[in-house]
Order: C-alpha cells, then sequence, then structure tokens
C-alpha cells in the first residue's frame, strides 16, 4: 500500500513592518540587511510550512533593491509577487531553504505534490 503524498495548499507569509530609526542607515533608509532578515523569515516561514520540517537558508540570491524605503514607512513582507495595486515592489529576491535534522545538518524533506 502505497502512503499518501499530501498536496501542497496555497502558502504565503505576510510580515508588517514599521521602520524605526535602528532600522536605517545613516541616509535614514531602510538598511538592506535588515530588508534581508525580514525577507528570510517570511521564506521560513512558508518552507517551514511547506516541508513540515525543520528548515535552514542554503541562500538568498537575485535580490534587487529599486526604490528606497524610508523611516516611517509600513513594510509589508509578501511571498508572492506584488507587482498589482498600489503596492510598490522595493525589493525582491530568491531564497533557497534546506530541510535540517535535529543535528542542523542538511536533510531529504518529506515528499510533497504540488498541485
Amino acid at each position: 500500500m502505497r502512503a499518501e503524498i499530501p498536496v501542497a495548499a496555497p502558502a504565503e507569509a505576510r510580515l508588517l513592518h514599521m521602520v524605526f530609526p535602528d532600522h536605517t542607515n545613516h541616509l535614514g533608509t531602510l538598511f538592506g540587511g535588515q530588508a534581508l532578515a525580514w525577507m528570510d523569515m517570511a521564506a521560513f516561514i512558508v518552507a517551514s510550512r511547506l516541508s513540515r520540517s525543520t528548515v535552514g537558508t542554503a541562500r538568498a540570491e537575485q535580490v534587487v533593491v529599486s526604490h528606497p524605503i524610508h523611516e516611517g514607512d509600513l513594510v509589508e513582507v509578501v511571498t508572492e509577487d506584488l507587482l498589482s495595486g498600489e503596492r510598490k515592489l522595493c525589493t525582491r529576491g530568491r531564497f533557497v531553504m534546506i530541510a535540517l535534522d535535529p543535528q542542523g545538518r542538511p536533510a531529504q524533506a518529506p515528499p510533497l505534490a504540488v498541485g
């Protein structure tokens, strides 16, 4: 008897952050490392949900900053394309997450059928 492979439900994470002075650089705009940390957290949440296992960031690639984000701005980090409505795409990137075993080593995630 074959075990059923769970089908992935649409997964997204929406994180809201207010840009405070301690998030900014000397120009009063969001420090790039802070933006990456917020993006990595959103990727972690979705990867954890989908893999049903412990995950870690393997790499972040193709991160592009297209608009400055200023102190006092409200930032929404969403794990999907935001190219519609009144929203402005300011930073985007691709994060590769990996499953980890209890000792923190890379491991095989349970199979998942996407559909």
